[in-house]
């Protein structure tokens, strides 16, 4: 099993249903603060691979929903530029394993390369109903809108 090193917003509900899933299957989830973590620009672009710089950002973010920032219109230096200063611009979540680093929460993806079936039976059911989801994005549902300042989820702050 994998010692996954787990950038996310504390609170999102999205996030702890990723982490339980990482859980079942055995392996040790390190999570750190995406919004407190002291980023540098080589470290945070590395988490987004040959991803096109539009796939780097968090669609929930009040200044991508407001139109403010496009994703489509930045270069990489000005996406990674703004997200150093506005973290909650970043898509979530970051994760590290080893010295491999990947951006969102690709149930396909993950289960290649490190495993999400569960270790244990009794987390099957569990598992096999989160990996059914969309474990991309916020997990309010279609009709949620949010109405706050936070970056898309509520939560601790």
């Amino acid at each position: 099993m994998a010692r996954v090193i787990f950038y996310e917003k504390p609170g999102c509900k999205g996030g702890t249903k990723q982490k339980v899933l990482l859980t079942a299957a055995g392996h040790e989830v390190v999570a750190h603060s995406l919004l407190t973590e002291p980023w540098t620009a080589k470290r945070l672009r590395s988490f987004f691979g040959d991803r096109p710089v539009a796939e780097w950002f968090n669609r929930s973010a009040p200044r991508v929903k407001s139109g403010e920032v496009v994703p489509e219109n930045i270069n990489a230096d000005t996406a990674l530029s703004l997200m150093l200063q506005d973290p909650l611009l970043i898509r979530r979540p970051l994760i590290q394993v080893g010295d491999r680093r990947e951006v969102g929460f690709d149930v396909e993806k993950l289960d290649a390369w490190i495993g999400l079936q569960p270790v244990d039976e009794s987390f099957r059911e569990m598992a096999e109903n989160l990996m059914s989801k969309d474990l991309q994005g916020c997990s309010h549902g279609d009709g949620h809108h949010h109405h706050h300042h936070e970056g898309g989820c509520k939560g601790n702050h």
